[in-house]
C-alpha cells in the first residue's frame, strides 16, 4: 500500500499511528539468510516497512573518499571499500526479498544510490527514499521524481534553503512528499539531535508529510516516541540482528527487543492520548456529580420571596442547580419555605 494513503488511513487524529521503518541498510552483509531474517523480525518487532540500500562502489563514491564514521567501530578509511564490502546484492537478490517481505506482509523498500538500481527497484516498491546524501543531487532527484512514485527524502546535515530547493526540483512532478529530519552523525548525540526541527519542519512545509530519521543510539527508544510526540508521521530507525557485531552500523542501531519496546512504549502513548474531541468522558461523572457545585441557599428563604444575589452562595454538590445558570435564577420566586445551606432546585421556583 502506499505509504501515504496508509498514514492517511491510520491518522484518526493528530496522533495517528506513525509508520515505522526499520532501516536494514545492508547489514545483511552479503547474506541473503541474514536479510530474510532482518525481515522476519523487522515484522515480529512491529515495523511497518523494512528497508534495505541498493549501490554500486563505483557509482556511489570515488576510491579517494575518506570515512566519515567513526573508526574506532569501523576501521576503514575509504568509503569506497567499505561499500565495496556490502554491494553484492542487485536485482535478482531484491526481487527474491521483495518476494519474502510480500509472504512476510512487511513492506519492502530500498533506497537507490544510483539510476540503474531507481530502474529495477521501481516495480519492486510502493514509494522511493533518497538518502540525505543526495540532496543537494539535483540531475538523480529530477530522475526519480520523473517516475511519478511519492518520494522519502531525508533532510541530513542540509540547510532550509536546500531543502526548498529539493522540494521544488519534485513540485513539477506533482507526486507526495515526505521530509524526515535527519542528523548525519553516527552515532547522532542527544545533544545534537534537535528534535525541534521536526516542528521547523512542519511550519515551513504544512502540505508535506513530515517525520524523522534516527540514528542516535536505542537506548530506551526515547528519541523515536519524542519524534513521535512532535509529529513525526514516518519514523525510521537503522536496524540489526545483533547490536554486537563490529563495523560502522551495527551499534547504534535498533534490534528486535529494541523494536518491540518502542511499539510498547508507543502503545502506552497511544492510550495516555486517547480522543481527539474534547468530551466530559464516562469514567468522570461521579466527579461532574461530587465535585461541581449548585446553587446553595445562603439565609432561611421563605415561600414568595424573590430570590436576590445576596441570597445565593454556591457550595459541592452539583446536586442542585448549576451557578452557570444564576442570572435565570436571580428575580425568580419561591415556592417552598428553605432553611439556610439548601440546594436550591427547580421546583423550590415559581
Amino acid at each position: 500500500m502506499n505509504i501515504f494513503k496508509l498514514l492517511k488511513k491510520k491518522s484518526t487524529n493528530k496522533f495517528g499511528k506513525p509508520y515505522v521503518i526499520a532501516e536494514a541498510g545492508v547489514n545483511h552483509e552479503g547474506s541473503m539468510d541474514t536479510a530474510k531474517r532482518l525481515i522476519y523480525e523487522a515484522k515480529e518487532g512491529g515495523a511497518d516497512a523494512i528497508k534495505f540500500q541498493t549501490y554500486k562502489a563505483e557509482t556511489i563514491a570515488s576510491k579517494h573518499s575518506p570515512a566519515y564514521w567513526d573508526t574506532s567501530k569501523e576501521p576503514t578509511k575509504s568509503q569506497y571499500k567499505l561499500f565495496k564490502k556490502h554491494d553484492s546484492f542487485w536485482k535478482k537478490e531484491f526481487i527474491e526479498l521483495k518476494k519474502y517481505c510480500d509472504a512476510s506482509d512487511i513492506e519492502f523498500l530500498s533506497t537507490p544510490f544510483d539510476t540503474e538500481a531507481a530502474d529495477f527497484l521501481e516495480d519492486l516498491m510502493p514509494v522511493y527514499k533518497i538518502s540525505s546524501s543526495d540532496i543537494t543531487n539535483k540531475p538523480f532527484i529530477e530522475y526519480i521524481a520523473r517516475k511519478k512514485k511519492p518520494i522519502i527524502l531525508s533532510t541530513g546535515a542540509s540547510y532550509l534553503y536546500e531543502i526548498e530547493e529539493a522540494v521544488s526540483w519534485m513540485k513539477p512532478y506533482e507526486i507526495d512528499i515526505a521530509l524526515l529530519h535527519c542528523v548525519l552523525n553516527y552515532p547522532t548525540e542527544d545533544s545534537n539531535a534537535n528534535l525541534g526541527m521536526i516542528h521547523g519542519l512542519k511550519s515551513k512545509f504544512p502540505e508535506t508529510v513530515i517525520g524523522y530519521s534516527d540514528h542516535a543510539l536505542p537506548k530506551d527508544m526515547k528519541t523515536l516516541e519524542t519524534a513521535y510526540l512532535l509529529g513525526a508521521q514516518i519514523l525510521e530507525k537503522h536496524f540489526t540482528h545483533d547490536k554486537n557485531l563490529p563495523g560502522n552500523d551495527h551499534y547504534h542501531a535498533m534490534d528486535l527487543l529494541d523494536l518491540k519496546r518502542f511499539n510498547e512504549r508507543l502503545r502506552n502513548v497511544y492510550s495516555l492520548i486517547g480522543k481527539n474531541e474534547k468530551e466530559s468522558l464516562k469514567s468522570e461523572g461521579i466527579s461532574r456529580e461530587n465535585a461541581r457545585r449548585s446553587l446553595v441557599s445562603s439565609r432561611k428563604l421563605k415561600r414568595g420571596v424573590k430570590i436576590s444575589r445576596t441570597d445565593l452562595t454556591y457550595k459541592r454538590p452539583a446536586h442542585g442547580i448549576s451557578p452557570r445558570v444564576i442570572d435565570d435564577v436571580i428575580g425568580k420566586e419561591m415556592t417552598v419555605d428553605i432553611s439556610e445551606d439548601v440546594p436550591l432546585k427547580w421546583h423550590m421556583l415559581k
